[in-house]
């Protein structure tokens, strides 16, 4: 009787710890694939960031500092694929396969071509230079959200912001028009949206707050509600509409903003994250320094 007291104790005090930290085990257990153990591909960069996935399962992402974009294929090979990226943050794939980057070094929008060559999207808001485009999400029209906040860059000359306000934008399809959609925020940064184009998820890392906004059919937002007390440098979302934000590690939010998974990783800071591979059964963590994989039982959407 003591030995099965002393089992139940035990199972208690184990639920509880995992009810307190936000993680059920069997919530984790529902995403992350059996047995699979976060693994690290390779940690020889300077700051990894912006990871995004082509058609085929191939993930680039960027090392900013060093002005590169790297390209991990499906088939475990790890090549530079532009050393003159724009300094480029966050990275998009249209559905031309073209990659969308946003250029942080004269604070613009670029199309990269799977040839390497550059098309400058966007590179002013009513003519004056955005303040610097960070992260971006692309709609089932091909609408470009993008966030902009403030970073002052040691390689700008400039020292002060030309736009005030640190908004998120939206590049109209076609019409090449650019408007603001969301300026009630402190510093936007990591933002997606979910593949019926309906909802889109602001992160506002200055305000330690994620945001869901309801995508109104000419592009612009409205019923802006909390998701989430915690911001995000990058995002990205799965295929059970779960949405996974990133700082300490990855934590991972269901639909309804309850927190149902963390994924600690090993590095100071753990910036952005995708899925990809061939299945987009595997996601991508970019962590300062490292660039790491992990199996899971969900997948990735656009």
């Amino acid at each position: 009787m003591k030995r099965l007291l002393s089992l139940s104790i035990i199972n208690i005090f184990i639920v509880t710890i995992f009810f307190l930290s936000g993680t059920p085990l069997r919530a984790q257990n529902n995403i992350i694939a059996r047995g699979a153990k976060l693994k690290l591909i390779s940690n020889q960069f300077s700051f990894t960031e912006g990871p995004s996935c082509d058609k085929k399962g191939n993930v680039f992402f960027t090392d900013q500092p060093n002005n590169k974009i790297w390209e991990y294929s499906v088939d475990g090979k790890l090549t530079v694929f532009s050393d003159s990226a724009g300094r480029s943050n966050g990275t998009y794939f249209d559905r031309n396969g073209n990659m969308i980057t946003c250029a942080d070094q004269r604070s613009q929008l670029w199309s990269i071509s799977p040839d390497r060559k550059v098309t400058v999207l966007l590179n002013n808001f009513e003519g004056h230079r955005l303040n610097g485009p960070n992260d971006l999400w692309i709609d089932p029209k091909g609408g470009i959200y993008f966030t902009d906040p403030y970073y002052q860059r040691p390689y700008w000359k400039r020292t002060k912001k030309d736009i005030e306000q640190e908004r998120v934008y939206y590049l109209i399809p076609d019409k090449k028009k650019v408007i603001a959609v969301a300026d009630s925020l402190v510093k936007p940064n990591g933002i997606i949206g979910t593949p019926n184009g309906k909802i889109l998820y602001v992160a506002d890392i200055g305000a330690s707050k994620t945001y869901s906004y309801t995508i109104n059919p000419d592009g612009t937002l409205s019923n802006k509600k909390l998701f989430a007390s915690m911001g995000s440098d990058g995002m990205t979302i799965d295929n059970k509409g779960n949405v996974y934000v990133t700082g300490k590690g990855v934590t991972v939010f269901n639909k309804e903003g309850k927190q149902i998974a963390h994924i600690p990783v090993d590095q100071k800071w753990t910036a952005n994250v995708t899925f990809g591979g061939k299945h987009k059964k595997t996601l991508f963590i970019t962590a300062f320094q490292g660039f790491y994989s992990l199996k899971m039982k969900v997948k990735g959407v656009r």
